[in-house]
């Protein structure tokens, strides 16, 4: 009598527990990626600057079986203007391939700091037609807190492929590799839209991510200070328990995200640099809004104009 084979892992939210994924180490089609960068201090005046977390990944542990994902070269495009722009479908393709991810994969993806990183990742894969990713509740915190196991030095990603149409018999070099995106345009705005929010002609609000001093403009270090005007505020790390890093969820997610829900059906999200926009965009989609979208140039591009306003009230 043979063996049934076991139903493919798909994760159903946008977020998985510790323990979830402690019941799935090793399982054939799951990929984890530790996405984890640091902010380093202190700030200069050229603004802020970051560090991969890939050395802390090999020399202080992992969670086991977790692939380094490099948000600096890999899946950004690292010749893009600004730090941490998002790559084009071709080279996400080639970073989700080179982290063994394809077609049949489950993703968890994770960071060690408050899960902005984990969600940048989350959301491209989304943003590239590809939802079945979720990200870590608690991330590498949670999971340390917990006595979990971990593991050092370097993780050989799983050869990735796949039974996708478009790999019939491998002719393709673009998808020999084994992850083949699909677009969804409608999951970023450009300046030029967020132009429109401010000027009345587009139904939609601007959501902003960065710190509240930051908002108020009493803080920071760009040039120019301060918030798009007509923002509502939604520090990303407000969106976490101070004490167990793990999502806020529930009544608590509701009371900080009720001033964005109320406000208009399409939320745009944007930072510094469109990283905790990512956190802020998780938050809304796992509390119900459907119509989410990231302004990838956020402040870098905004303040760099000199024409564009920005409110800062409190400077």
């Amino acid at each position: 009598m043979t063996s049934p084979v076991p139903s493919p892992l798909v994760v159903s939210s946008p977020i998985v527990s510790t323990q979830w994924l402690a019941d799935h180490l090793g399982s054939d089609n799951l990929v984890i990626l530790d996405a984890t960068v640091f902010a380093l201090a202190p700030v200069t005046p050229d603004g802020p600057r970051y560090l991969s977390g890939r050395e802390d990944y090999l020399t202080k542990g992992h969670i086991p079986g977790a692939v380094f994902a490099d948000l600096f070269e890999v899946f950004s495009d690292p010749t893009g203007e600004f730090d941490f722009s998002r790559p084009n479908a071709e080279l996400f393709e080639a970073a989700a391939a080179s982290v063994g991810i394809d077609n049949e994969t489950t993703v968890v993806v994770y960071d060690a700091v408050v899960g902005q990183w984990a969600a940048r990742i989350w959301w491209l894969f989304r943003s590239f037609g590809y939802d079945d990713v979720a990200v870590l509740d608690g991330g590498l915190t949670k999971w340390h807190a917990e006595t979990r196991p971990y593991a050092t030095g370097a993780v050989r990603p799983r050869v990735a492929g796949g039974t996708h149409p478009r790999f019939a018999g491998g002719t393709h070099p673009r998808f020999a590799g084994g992850f083949v995106a699909t677009p969804r345009p409608e999951l970023w705005v450009d300046k030029s839209f967020v132009e429109s929010i401010v000027a009345g002609h587009a139904d939609a609000a601007l959501v902003c991510s960065i710190p509240p001093a930051e908002f108020a403009g009493t803080a920071g270090t760009r040039p120019r200070a301060g918030h798009i005007p007509g923002s509502i505020s939604l520090p990303a790390a407000k969106l976490v328990d101070p004490v167990t890093n793990a999502f806020l969820r529930g009544d608590a997610l509701k009371a900080t995200l009720a001033p964005t829900v109320t406000s208009s059906a399409h939320l745009v999200t944007y930072c510094g640099g469109g990283i905790a926009a990512a956190a802020s965009a998780l938050a809304l989609i796992r509390a119900g809004n459907e119509h989410v979208s990231i302004y990838d140039g956020s402040l870098n591009e905004w303040t760099a104009d000199a024409a564009a306003p920005l409110s800062a009230p409190g400077a």
